[in-house]
């Protein structure tokens, strides 16, 4: 049995994953501070044999490699801080710099595969659409702090694939394009589709960050999961980079008239535009338009979305409506109760 190593085993991707790995035949350990993720995420993989789960944070080398133990095989590497659009900038550059390199030194002493989730915000301002894994970074200055996330991200592919040669380990990045649904964080963190969600279900304004008319193309959890596992065990891919996701592209507009559709509420659809500047005070940037060309993930790994923005919103919608009503404990909670090395 391969036995594989998941960071940001407690978020919204990693907890799926994880089920995911644990589905497939692997003995998974999982590592998280909780920070952001929700032990409520791994409620069934907790009563699994083959799971245990280890608290604790990437920064720090020593709690890393204790929570490995002996014997991995597979490193996937989730855990990240992302976009500083309201501060933080200096964790978004620290954690996710220096957790990369602790996870890459794990890999190497157990000469085990290492798979990185980077991000389609590496592609940045880039005007050539769609985005292939060959295509130009185009960020912004970093007097705009916004751009910190994918500066960071791209730091730790050009450390993947240099670490990788140098230590003779097999590494591939993967390029994630706007994943959703259950156990979504439920803010801005998560993403549009929660805040809209839980706007919608309670009358509220949907506030709009921008004009709108900015695209996105988004991918149910389920698809973007199976392509990232695809990746895991695949023995192509070394020391390269793919995009995993969903090259169907929609407006944050139409998302919003989208929500409201299928959420089935008797109350009209109201929204606020919110410029940038507005919001929190400082200069931003937005990247106008995010489509991912997926030929690559095709070609090598039969990989290709199968659930569509309407059936994925609805699946989500339906996870997060008793949240929303209070039938359901929140993403927040949990997460003072763990300790090391729990099974259950």
């Amino acid at each position: 049995m391969k036995t594989a190593f998941i960071t940001g085993a407690a978020g919204f991707l990693g907890s799926h994953l994880v089920d995911e790995m644990l589905r497939t035949g692997y003995r998974v350990i999982g590592y998280d501070n909780l920070s952001h993720g929700n032990l409520s995420n791994l409620e069934n993989a907790r009563l699994h044999p083959n799971f245990i789960f280890h608290f604790g944070d990437v920064c720090d080398r020593q709690a890393l490699r204790k929570a490995a133990g002996s014997g991995l095989d597979l490193v996937l590497h989730l855990a990240a801080f992302k976009i500083p659009r309201y501060g933080k900038v200096t964790d978004t550059l620290r954690i996710n710099s220096d957790g990369t390199l602790n996870a890459l030194q794990l890999a190497v002493e157990h000469s085990a595969k290492f798979v990185i989730t980077s991000t389609s915000d590496v592609y940045g301002k880039n005007p050539v659409l769609p985005f292939s894994e060959e295509s130009d970074s185009v960020l912004g200055p970093p007097t705009i702090s916004r751009w910190a996330y994918a500066a960071s991200k791209l730091f730790d592919e050009h450390l993947v694939l240099a670490m990788s040669e140098e230590h003779g380990i097999p590494a591939t990045v993967i390029r994630i394009f706007g994943s959703y649904g259950p156990r979504q964080h439920l803010s801005w963190w998560g993403g549009p589709q929660a805040v809209f969600i839980d706007a919608v279900l309670r009358n509220q304004t949907i506030p709009i960050h921008g004009d709108g008319m900015q695209t996105r193309s988004f991918t149910y959890v389920s698809d973007t999961v199976r392509g990232i596992a695809a990746v895991g065990k695949a023995d192509c891919l070394n020391r390269e980079i793919i995009n995993i996701g969903n090259n169907v592209e929609i407006t944050i507009l139409e998302l919003a008239q989208e929500i409201h559709r299928l959420c089935a509420v008797p109350w009209p659809l109201r929204l606020q535009i919110l410029p940038y500047n507005e919001i929190s005070g400082r200069r931003y940037e937005d990247v106008r338009r995010r489509v991912p060309d997926i030929t690559k993930a095709k070609r090598t790994l039969g990989f290709e979305a199968r659930v569509t923005l309407d059936e994925g919103l609805q699946k989500t919608i339906e996870w997060q409506r008793p949240l929303v009503l209070g039938q359901s404990v929140g993403p927040e909670a949990e997460t003072s109760t763990m300790v090391e090395g729990v099974r259950a």
